[in-house]
C-alpha cells in the first residue's frame, strides 16, 4: 500500500514506524527540520520537509496516487485542510486527527462530511473508549467497537425467569434497537434469525448502545435489577478524562474528577454538570485520603505525565480502590505495567497513540472487508463479525434492510450512515457509502460481498 503521513509527532512517528515495518510504501511530510531529520534516520521511509497543508507539498509526496492519507499533526486545522486537499487531489482514503471535540460535534455542521474526509481520528477519545469499555462492564466480550464506541457487544447468559424465554426474536420488543447476533447453546454457535427462540442457559451476544445494553440486561437476567451506582474517580481534567466522563454519562455512574488547575475545574464544572469536580493535587497522598479514593470502584489516572499516573494508581490501589487504570503516553511502558500488574494493581494501561494506530490499521489491508472477531475456532463454517462498505452499484443500495435477501446465517448488527453509527432496524435504507457490521458464517461471506459490491 502507498501511504502518505503528515506529521512526525508521537502519533505520526508511531504510525510511520509500524507501517514501514509492515512493508508499506510510506512517505512522511514534516515541516520541522529536526523532526524530519530524526525520522529519516530511524525508519525505512521517504521523508519530505514541507508544509502538509500545501497542495504542492502533497503532490510531491504523491497523494494523487496514494491508497491512504493520514494527517496526524498536533494541529486540528492543519489536519482538516491537509486531508481535504489530499482527497481533492486523488487520495483514495483520508484520515485526519481531530483533537478538539468541536470538530466531532455534528449538531450544527458535520465537519467530516463538509471537508470530505473519510475518517476523523482522536487518539485521546479512542483511549477513553478503551477505558470506558472496561468500566461499563468488566466481563464484556472482547471485540472491536463499531462506530467509535457508539455500538458495543456484550455476552449475557439467559437466566431462569427471564422475560425473553420461548419467544421468537421477531416478536421481542427490545428497547434501544438492541440486536441479538449470536447464540451459544450447549456448545454450538447459532446465528440468530427472526424465528429463533431463546432458552434458559443460552449465552447470547447482543449489540447496541452501551446504555441500552445496560438497561436491557434485566430482561435476560432478572437478578441484575437494582444494581448499585458505580463510583469512578478520575485524575486530571485532560482530554481523555473529559471524553471518558462523557462516555460514562449514564446515571448509574457517580463520577468525580480531581484537577489541580482551578480555572480548568471551573470550566469543566460548567461543561460537565453531572460530574463532581474536586480542586486539588491528585498526586498528593493527603488529597487522595481526604477524598476517600479508596472507596472508588474505579480509579483512572489520565494526566499527561506517565510517572504521575503510575504512582497515583499505586497509591489508589494501596488505599483500597477496587480497580485502577491509567492512560500512558510512552507505549513502551505498557509491557512493563502488564508484567507488574499484580504488584502495582494497574489493570489496564491505554496509550492514545497505540489506540490511534490500531484504529488506522483496521482499515489498511487488502481484504474487501474487515474481520473484527472470530467466534469459533478452526472450521470453515465458524462464525465471524465483519465490517464492510456498501458500493455505489451495490444490489442493496437504496433498499430497506428488511427487503434484502440476505445470506442464511447472516445478521446485521450495525449500520453507519453519514458517519453516524447505530444498531439497524428493518426499515433503515442502505445507501452507497454506508458501512455495515454483520455476524456471518465464514462460508457465506462471498455471498454477502456479492450483494454489497
Amino acid at each position: 500500500m502507498k501511504i502518505v503521513i503528515v506529521g512526525a509527532g508521537e502519533v505520526g512517528t508511531h504510525l510511520s514506524e509500524t507501517l514501514s515495518v509492515a512493508d508499506h510504501d510510506v512517505t512522511v511530510i514534516e515541516r520541522d527540520e529536526t523532526l524530519a531529520d530524526a525520522l529519516s534516520e530511524t525508519i525505512d521511509a521517504r521523508v519530505i520537509k514541507g508544509n502538509g497543508s500545501s497542495a504542492s507539498a502533497l503532490l510531491r509526496a504523491g497523494v494523487n496516487k496514494c491508497d491512504f492519507f493520514l494527517a496526524m499533526t498536533s494541529s486540528d486545522e492543519i489536519n482538516l485542510v491537509s486531508a481535504s486537499l489530499a482527497k481533492a487531489l486523488g487520495a483514495e482514503k483520508t484520515f485526519a486527527r481531530a483533537h478538539d471535540s468541536t470538530y466531532r460535534d455534528n449538531s450544527l455542521i458535520n465537519h467530516q462530511r463538509h471537508f470530505g474526509i473519510d475518517h476523523l481520528v482522536n487518539p485521546e477519545a479512542l483511549a477513553a473508549v478503551e477505558l470506558a469499555k472496561r468500566i461499563r462492564n468488566p466481563g464484556r466480550v472482547a471485540v472491536e467497537d463499531f462506530g467509535r464506541g457508539q455500538i458495543e457487544v456484550k455476552s449475557i447468559e439467559i437466566q431462569q425467569g427471564a422475560k425473553v424465554v420461548n419467544i421468537p426474536l421477531k416478536e421481542l420488543r427490545l428497547p434501544g434497537n438492541i440486536r441479538i447476533g449470536l447464540i451459544n447453546r450447549e456448545g454450538e454457535n447459532l446465528v440468530a434469525n427472526a424465528n429463533t427462540t431463546l432458552k434458559v442457559g443460552d449465552q447470547v451476544t447482543v449489540f447496541g448502545h452501551p446504555d441500552s445494553l445496560f438497561e436491557t440486561k434485566a430482561l435476560f437476567d432478572p437478578s441484575s435489577k437494582g444494581s448499585a451506582k458505580i463510583a469512578v474517580t478520575i485524575l486530571s481534567g485532560s482530554e481523555i478524562a473529559i471524553s471518558l466522563a462523557r462516555l460514562l454519562s449514564n446515571p448509574r455512574f457517580k463520577i468525580r474528577i480531581i484537577e489541580k488547575d482551578l480555572k480548568l475545574c471551573q470550566s469543566l464544572a460548567e461543561r460537565l454538570p453531572n460530574v463532581t469536580m474536586i480542586h486539588g493535587d491528585g498526586t498528593s497522598l493527603r488529597v487522595l485520603e481526604e477524598e476517600e479514593v479508596g472507596h472508588s470502584d474505579f480509579f483512572v489516572a489520565c494526566r499527561k505525565d506517565d510517572e504521575d499516573n503510575i504512582m497515583t494508581c499505586l497509591q489508589a490501589f494501596k488505599l483500597g480502590a477496587k480497580h485502577t487504570m491509567l492512560a500512558i503516553n510512552r507505549a513502551d511502558y505498557i509491557e512493563i505495567l502488564e508484567k507488574l500488574s499484580n504488584s502495582l494493581g494497574v489493570e489496564l494501561a491505554v496509550s492514545p497513540r497505540v489506540a490511534a494506530t490500531n484504529e488506522v490499521l483496521r482499515y489498511i489491508g487488502k481484504k474487501p472487508f474487515i474481520e473484527l472477531e472470530e467466534n469459533a475456532q478452526g472450521a470453515q463454517d465458524s462464525n465471524c463479525i465483519i465490517e464492510l462498505d456498501i458500493a455505489e452499484k451495490s444490489a442493496v443500495a437504496g433498499k430497506r434492510i428488511r427487503d434484502v435477501a440476505w445470506p442464511k446465517e447472516c445478521v446485521l448488527v450495525g449500520h453507519e450512515h453519514n458517519y453516524m453509527p447505530k444498531t439497524p432496524t428493518g426499515d433503515d435504507v442502505l445507501q452507497a457509502g454506508d458501512s455495515i457490521i454483520a455476524i456471518i458464517c465464514k462460508s457465506r461471506i462471498k455471498e454477502l460481498l456479492k450483494l454489497t459490491k
